[in-house]
């Protein structure tokens, strides 16, 4: 009965259906700014209580068989942004996994999709981080059973036996929608007191404890890591993301609630709730993710209150952030062109909107939204004796919604659950006439007609199947991989697990990457990816660094076509510059050195089934480089990007399997890629603050 009506109710008109939409959500302008405004306040009291688990915990690590440490430091591939069904996101788009599914899934078990189809990974991961939203983390599923006394309040109906059975497919569409509400509604029932703020923090701490469990009990140390952690989801008054991620070193010592938008949507007091704690020995780092869709808010000069960055913030900016999330399936935040006119893959994956309610999306203002520009924003402030707040490291992760990190092309389901759980929803094959029409009528939908055929035009093709954060570290385990995030020897892919390695010196042979010792030599004589170089010696002051860099080939993807440095620098008079140089080409084909340009090495892709020619292509690029343009009294920061051959993009994928054309207007190939993160050249007379200062 229940799947008879909903059917019936799609095919009311589309007054109707806004009607409808507007009445469950609250209605009118007024109620809808009071809800805003309500769960913008800080609702709950900032807490700083720890708890102490070293003595309680009944998890036992298993350390017998953990393989030796390699000094030289192994490649570890993971995900730190995974949401479960203790989001309220997740848990609308139909997410029932739990933390647990969500470790089984990374350790390459199978695990349901909410559409109840098997989803599990080529090969598993070496880490993996569940991260739900800290604000009302676990209230969903609790106001969702109608058992409980949570359920009772009026505002929880709207999501009464939302994930029941019978209500798991896509004709639940709008039922998911209106499930957003939750949160607005419950926000303004504490602003009147209708719900005391100790009911949704009493049930976020036990969601909390179990995901903490759920990360001991999957910790297996030299095999598999996990992190406790979670989401700091927080935005600028126009909706900008401002989101962060935060990770914590150690399961010992944890504090009780998570902090967050309900505690403070300003970053800056989650700064300041991290250093309280790091004081009380509960370390941890924040990880800021989509800045593309932040407009502009994500790296901006100037603070919350909007006073010009000064040292002190830059200074706890840093020690707090140390890392950026570079790309995700929401897209790659790397550059733009619109800021990188002379990058010909600045273009890579993007989404360049931001959400604004259940409305379509609006564009973000790509000035302060890209992190290539931020980096040189960070050498203007180190210009002018500020601390470079934006010295930061690279890391991929998915943002999953449905605790399985999504990062295959060739089966891709997106990040939506029911809501992108078919190649018709995700917008890569037609729907029929009158089924478009229906979908069409859903808030915050349209449809494109392309070639005569009619597809969802919601944003979810611009997603892509990104990504991975990938670490050099001794060993598998909490503290070396933790310590690696925070030196910044990190780097990120779109999703393939290639290697990337880089490493800078004034004494580094030209042959480093040939010689057996290349590694030990570079970190006994140079600096890896993360660190500062320093200016040389005065002996030798105007000798420009060598650059060393490696990249292997994912086994399982593609080979490698070209791989390059990303410099960018300051000149005498404050002016910021960028290039991109390509050090390495595929096949052993030369350099032009006239554009700085591997030529075209004709790799292609057959859409009729995705093969390409393994032949073309390299499994393994390196090459020592140094600067030509190298000037010693300039700051500087240099990275390295590796490109893949082309390959299928997901919707070539998803029309191929059934049996359709590609959608013409959407990218039928992409190159996937990895980028390192950057070296920072310091000036000797720069006379500069450490940009990445000790935890306090």
């Amino acid at each position: 009965m229940r799947a008879r009506i909903r059917r019936t109710r799609l095919r009311l008109s589309q007054a109707a259906l806004m009607c409808l939409f507007l009445v469950s959500c609250g209605g009118g302008n007024e109620q809808t700014a009071a809800q805003r405004a309500a769960i913008g306040q800080g609702l709950f009291a900032t807490e700083h209580t720890i708890i102490d688990r070293r003595s309680g915990s009944k998890v036992n690590f298993g350390l017998a068989d953990k393989p030796p440490a390699n000094p030289e430091r192994n490649a570890y591939f993971g995900d730190l942004h995974v949401h479960t069904k203790y989001s309220f996101d997740a848990y609308a788009f139909g997410t029932l996994a739990s933390p647990y599914d969500a470790y089984r899934f990374a350790k390459g078990q199978a695990i349901k999709h909410p559409a109840g189809f098997d989803i599990q990974l080529q090969a598993p991961l070496d880490f993996y981080g569940v991260t739900d939203h800290g604000f009302f983390m676990g209230v969903s599923p609790v106001a969702a059973d109608t058992s409980t006394e949570f359920s009772k309040y009026a505002f929880a109906k709207v999501v009464h036996d939302l994930n029941a059975p019978d209500n798991m497919d896509r004709w639940s569409t709008l039922d998911r929608m209106r499930s957003f509400g939750l949160a607005r509604a419950l926000a303004l029932a504490i602003v009147d007191g209708e719900v005391s703020p100790e009911e949704p923090l009493a049930i976020t701490r036990n969601a909390w404890a179990d995901a903490i469990n759920a990360a001991d009990e999957h910790y297996d140390p030299g095999h598999f890591t996990t992190f406790v952690a979670y989401e700091y989801s927080t935005t600028a008054d126009d909706n900008g993301s401002l989101h962060r991620n935060v990770i914590f070193e150690s399961s010992d010592r944890v504090p009780e609630v998570p902090f967050s938008r309900m505690h403070s949507r300003n970053p800056e007091d989650l700064w300041d709730w991290m250093d309280t704690l790091r004081a009380a020995g509960v370390e941890s780092l924040a990880i800021p993710h989509n800045a593309n869709k932040s407009n502009g808010h994500m790296f901006k000069l100037f603070d919350w209150a909007g006073d010009p960055i000064d040292d002190e913030y830059a200074v706890k900016r840093i020690r707090n952030e140390p890392l950026v999330e570079i790309t995700q399936i929401k897209g790659t935040s790397e550059t733009h062109p619109a800021l990188s006119s002379r990058d010909e893959w600045a273009g890579f994956e993007l989404v360049s909107t931001r959400g604004v309610g259940m409305g379509k999306p609006v564009a973000s203002k790509p000035e302060g939204s890209y992190v290539r520009e931020a980096l040189r924003h960070g050498l203007e402030m180190q210009a002018q004796g500020v601390t470079n707040p934006f010295a930061f490291g690279f890391i991929g992760s998915s943002d999953t919604h449905t605790a399985a990190s999504q990062n295959d092309e060739s089966n891709f389901s997106s990040k939506l659950g029911l809501l992108s759980a078919d190649a018709q929803v995700r917008g890569s094959v037609p729907f029929g006439f009158l089924e478009s029409l229906l979908i069409g009528f859903l808030p915050g939908q349209s449809v494109a007609e392309v070639d005569g055929e009619r597809y969802l035009g919601s944003q979810q093709t611009e997603f892509g199947a990104s990504g991975l954060a990938a670490v050099w570290a001794e060993e598998n385990t909490r503290q070396s991989i933790y310590a690696a995030l925070r030196r910044k020897e990190t780097f990120a892919t779109s999703g393939p697990r290639m290697r990337l390695r880089l490493f800078a010196g004034y004494d580094l042979p030209a042959d480093l990457t040939q010689r057996p010792d290349g590694v030990a030599f570079a970190y006994a004589n140079g600096v890896p990816m993360g660190a500062n170089l320093e200016a040389a010696s005065s002996s030798n002051a105007t000798n420009a660094p060598r650059f060393a860099v490696w990249a292997q080939a994912d086994a399982n993807s593609a080979p490698l076509q070209r791989l390059q440095i990303i410099k960018g620098w300051i000149d005498a008079a404050g002016n910021t510059h960028e290039d991109v140089i390509d050090v390495a080409c595929a096949d052993g084909v030369a350099v032009n050195p006239e554009i700085n340009r591997c030529p075209d090495n004709g790799a292609t892709v057959n859409l009729s089934d995705c093969s390409y020619r393994a032949k073309t292509g390299s499994t393994e690029l390196n090459t020592t480089w140094s600067d030509p343009n190298f000037d010693a009294s300039e700051r500087a920061f240099y990275y390295a990007r590796v490109l893949e051959n082309p390959t299928c993009r997901w919707n070539t994928w998803d029309a191929i399997r059934a049996g359709t054309q590609p959608r013409s207007d959407l990218a039928a190939t992409l190159q996937e890629r990895a980028w390192s993160s950057p070296i920072q050249y310091v000036p000797v007379a720069a006379g500069v603050k450490d940009s990445t200062p000790a935890r306090k």
